[in-house]
């Protein structure tokens, strides 16, 4: 098995390496399940992307097991009476890994960077910022053009990672080559498709919680070669391990097991602007969802360690909107949709990512629909060339995973505004606009509700997407490995972690 061979070769490398003062260097081996696209936290877009960034880029604002936020960068902040600027004090003495200080300065550039760096994907997210002000070395005001709500919640993700000035003038669009940030480790190498590796950052503001040396990331898509790696001693943590695989697991004394629903959402995403497509009519999208039973596949695929869900928040979450329940599946309404359209046999091209489960999630999708008249053919393709297609508009339809985010205005602000960087779908209607808008402007949370349940209306009437199911983020390490905390946003913490 040529993956585990190489996981041998590289983990008996690292672990014979020696450090300065003749101390023996502890790696961390993380198997990842996908090659994170760029390390530049403007313009990456992956969840495997977040897990490296959360070892390099510290960011304004955490959030804690509860979602609640907590410091990082900055210590503390408050908000004006008219709600349209956030004051940040940040943390004194704190230094990016080229030495340069992390100051108000550095926060101003980064967040305008953000906003207007050409293929930035967090543009979207922090569009009502107006202006930023480095008020003096160690306070930032973020002025807005109108209130917006999820702001702290968008600080706690990447357009809260503030990154090196003097690095980010000197690499420009190449700053992924060699990202320099403020995170408790520092960028060491990347070899496309092998490893990620970082090391300590000495000078990192908390580096007495930091306590593993090294850190070798290493995307590993086959989870049944992922476990294999983990059980041989070659891999010490590994994420979104396959449910199939918890029993086994469970039962091995060598290892122990982390688990958390996921704030996002897995479904499929329709491009409604294909010109020619049956997937252009709301109709034959409604019979696909028709065709659908959510808990079939949660059980057949995910042993039912999934949860069924067909909203962008799953039926736990306090913003569901209880008024549109899970549907049951309905073959015989599908075909009427499908007749009242006037295109009973739709043939539609499904894009699936070319790993373990979601072939088997499009496989199960195939034969339902195929019951109501539908041809689906399967195409699987790697992780990042679909987020070309996506992008490119190159596709019918896509099987598409989003890890979420605290606020559920990142669950849908980017994916069904009108040309947000995420919006796949190509959906654009005035009323979901209103509603997305509405949410953003206030923080009542009766507010906020009432302007979810007008955008599930328009959302769930039109169907887009089609939201399945919600994943259980299951983890899997050695014993080794002490300290792990189990987060809602799937990232490891890295502080306290220890290898034994």
């Amino acid at each position: 098995m040529p993956r585990l061979f190489t996981a041998c070769l590289l983990a008996g490398l690292a672990l014979t390496t020696p450090m300065a003062g003749g101390v023996q260097a502890q790696t961390l081996r993380f198997g990842l399940m996908e090659d994170p696209d760029a390390l530049d936290p403007t313009l990456a877009r992956t969840f495997a992307g977040r897990m490296v960034f959360a070892a390099l880029c510290d960011k304004l604002v955490d959030i804690g097991p509860d979602l609640k936020p907590v410091p990082q960068l900055a210590t503390e902040w408050a908000w004006s009476d008219d709600r349209k600027a956030l004051t940040l004090r940040l943390r004194p003495g704190v230094r990016f890994h080229d030495g340069e200080p992390m100051n108000a300065r550095a926060v101003k550039l980064s967040l305008e960077r953000h906003l207007t760096m050409p293929g930035s994907q967090r543009r979207g997210e922090i569009a009502p910022i107006d202006t930023v002000e480095a008020v003096d070395d160690l306070t930032v005001r973020v002025n807005l053009k109108t209130p917006f709500a999820p702001l702290l919640a968008q600080f706690t993700d990447r357009a809260g990672m503030i990154v090196s000035p003097k690095a980010a003038e000197r690499l420009g669009d190449r700053f992924a080559t060699a990202p320099v940030c403020a995170g408790p480790y520092k960028f060491v190498e990347r070899v496309p498709q092998d490893r990620i590796v970082v090391e300590k950052f000495d000078d990192y503001w908390n580096k007495d919680a930091i306590q593993i040396r090294r850190i070798e990331f290493r995307p590993i898509p086959d989870t049944t070669v992922r476990l294999t790696n983990l059980r041989a001693g070659q891999l010490d943590l590994i994420e979104r391990l396959a449910p199939t695989d918890l029993p086994q697991v469970k039962r091995d004394p060598k290892l122990k097991v982390g688990q958390a629903y996921e704030l996002g959402f897995s479904g499929i995403v329709f491009n409604t602007a294909r010109d020619g497509s049956p997937v252009a009519d709301p109709r034959v999208r409604a019979a696909f969802e028709a065709a659908i039973d959510r808990n079939a596949i949660t059980q057949v695929v995910y042993n039912g360690e999934y949860l069924a869900g067909n909203q962008w928040v799953s039926p736990r979450n306090p913003n569901y909107v209880a008024d549109y329940p899970v549907p049951k599946r309905d073959v015989a309404k599908a075909k009427a949709l499908l007749k009242e359209a006037g295109i009973e046999k739709p043939a539609i091209t499904l894009m699936v990512y070319a790993n373990n489960d979601a072939p088997q999630v499009g496989q199960v999708i195939q034969a339902m629909t195929r019951e109501a008249g539908f041809e689906v053919k399967l195409q699987a393709t790697d992780f990042t060339t679909s987020l070309d297609q996506a992008d490119k508009g190159s596709f019918e339809a896509y099987l598409y995973n989003w890890s979420g985010r605290p606020d559920p205005d990142g669950n849908t602000y980017s994916f069904l505004a009108c040309k947000t960087p995420l919006n796949y779908s190509r959906y654009c209607n005035q009323e979901a606009d209103s509603a997305m808008n509405a949410e953003r402007l206030t923080t009542d949370p009766a507010a906020r509700k009432a302007a979810w349940k007008r955008l599930a209306d328009r959302v769930l009437t039109d169907k887009p997407l089609v939201y399945l199911f919600h994943r259980r983020l299951l983890w899997a390490y050695s014993q080794r490995l002490t300290g792990f905390g189990e987060y809602p946003d799937g990232l490891v913490r890295f502080t306290g972690l220890k290898l034994d």
